[in-house]
């Protein structure tokens, strides 16, 4: 009689075995959808949640935005900051470029519905716009006098504020394109002259170009994608880019565009100015007063016949070399004009954090409002300063400072 016992048993064991597998694989099972369940359910309730209160965490988000470029971003030309604003730009085209791919036949609806693809690209959209849009309102107001420069930042400041307030437009294409181009344009306008190490009014046009060369690639691609959606939209949109093209050249033309990639730094008027080292000075100037930062103009008090000195710190990138102009001028109460005293020509080396450090003097023949206009060779104001000369027959109190 053969005895079997040995074969039943491990049969039994592996029943037990295949049994024991298949519980823990059903455990597993059960527990990988109670997971993806929970992880769903989440997922939709913060999806809701933005949704419900989309409009308050898109302003925080704007200021905040705002706030952390103004305090982080220092210099045009560091490779960090210039990849920022790069992959800005690759990600609102890329937006817009899917946007328009997405079916739009009942578009109000996706715009508004969280479950949709389409709902998301547009606050994407919005959301690096803003970014963008915020970096350039950072770099052009640092850059320029905003009593001058004041339409082009007027300009940027609407079209922030547009993409904030006018988000229901984002699924119109002559909308994304219009801010896009304006886009674009604002970073060629000073990454090409840092590229080239030049600035001139031929490389202003240039950097015009060179956005509609781009601009023009990007909608010949969209229109291979989306040949549907791009019908009939040729000339209002060839419309709209050469609106903004002109208009942007004609406040150049008027100088109304602050200098990028130029900016200053720190400038003041002094009553004596000694040079300890190249780029190091000993100044005297008149001790400020609680309401001297609420004046208009600085009073200074000077003996007839003493100097002034000017003092500008202004930064240009690595390898920009340039020229400068300080521009004394004396407004004429009879003419109701300002009349040029003395221009003086000053050379800048780029690459100084703090901005490349120069002076000027003068002796004032009159008394009355003056200001310094520090302006590049093609007459682009980098900043001025405003200050009324006062004359008296002794010397003011004077505090000595440095200036390294």
């Amino acid at each position: 009689m053969v005895d079997n016992r040995g074969l039943f048993g491990r049969a039994a064991g592996e029943k037990n075995a295949n049994n024991n597998g298949n519980a823990r694989s059903n455990f597993d099972d059960k527990l990988h959808v109670r997971y993806s369940f929970i992880v769903k359910t989440l997922f939709r309730h913060a999806r809701d949640w933005y949704a419900k209160f989309e409009r308050p965490i898109s302003s925080i988000s704007l200021v905040g935005g705002f706030v952390f470029d103004a305090l982080t971003l220092t210099r045009v030309d560091l490779f960090w900051e210039n990849l920022w604003v790069v992959v800005h730009l690759i990600i609102v085209a890329s937006c817009i470029f899917l946007i328009n791919l997405v079916e739009n036949e009942a578009s109000a609806e996706h715009e508004k519905n969280p479950a949709k693809l389409h709902f998301w690209l547009i606050n994407a959209l919005q959301w690096f716009f803003g970014g963008l849009l915020s970096t350039f309102l950072v770099y052009y107001f640092r850059s320029g006098s905003l009593s001058v420069s004041w339409p082009f930042i007027l300009l940027l400041l609407a079209a922030f504020v547009a993409n904030e307030r006018l988000k229901h437009h984002y699924s119109r294409l002559l909308f994304q394109v219009s801010l896009l181009f304006l886009s674009i344009f604002a970073y060629a306008i000073f990454i090409i002259p840092v590229l080239v190490h030049a600035v001139s009014t031929t490389i202003f046009f240039a950097s015009g170009i060179a956005s509609l060369v781009v601009m023009g690639i990007f909608l010949f691609l969209l229109n291979i994608a989306a040949r549907e959606k791009f019908k009939g939209k040729f000339w209002p949109l060839s419309g709209v880019i050469l609106g903004i093209f002109v208009g942007v050249n004609l406040l150049y033309y008027y100088n109304f565009i602050p200098p990028l990639p130029l900016s200053l730094k720190d400038a003041g008027i002094y009553h004596s100015l000694v040079v300890n080292a190249p780029g190091h000075y000993t100044v005297t100037k008149e001790p400020s007063t609680p309401w001297s930062f609420f004046q208009a103009s600085e009073p200074i008090h000077i003996v007839a016949g003493d100097p002034l000195y000017a003092y500008t710190a202004v930064f240009s990138p690595a390898s920009l070399n340039l020229a400068i102009v300080h521009e004394w001028q004396r407004y004429d109460q009879t003419k109701r004009s300002w009349i040029t005293v003395s221009r003086i020509k000053l050379a800048v080396t780029g690459g100084a954090d703090g901005g490349w450090r120069t002076f000027s003097e003068i002796t004032p023949r009159a008394a009355g409002a003056w200001r310094l206009n520090v302006v590049t060779a093609n007459g682009a104001v980098i900043g001025k300063i405003d200050f009324t000369v006062i004359d008296q027959s002794s010397e003011p109190a004077l505090l000595t400072t440095t200036n390294n």
